[in-house]
């Protein structure tokens, strides 16, 4: 069956840079593109990265980065912000239906 495994989440220093993992299975991989939310406390979920959009926020700083031969996605993120303190999820939609990762969770703070 379809999985999404997200992983790399961290504490993190303002102005560094991170990189989340989306591992994959049970699809694919060449034929969907991996898409990446978040949500920060209190507010509500926020696309991230819907290749090759990206959301206003984090646009020039976030890149999406595929492995085929692993099959997996990766988000790296640069010049992190307080701001960019959030749960990540992955997702993808096969045929109408979403398949999401768990969370995790980076932590931007000094």
């Amino acid at each position: 069956q379809v999985q999404l495994v997200a992983s790399g989440g961290g504490l993190v220093q303002p102005r560094g840079s991170h990189r989340l993992s989306c591992s994959t299975s049970g699809f694919i991989f060449d034929n969907y593109a991996v898409k990446w939310f978040r949500q920060g406390p209190g507010k509500e979920r926020e696309l991230v990265a819907s290749p090759p959009t990206y959301g206003d926020s984090v646009k020039g700083r976030f890149f999406v980065v595929r492995d085929a031969a692993v099959n997996t996605a990766f988000l790296q993120m640069n010049n992190l912000k307080p701001e960019d303190t959030a749960v990540y999820y992955c997702c993808v939609i096969i045929s109408g239906i979403e398949y999401w990762s768990q969370g995790t969770q980076v932590t931007v703070s000094s």
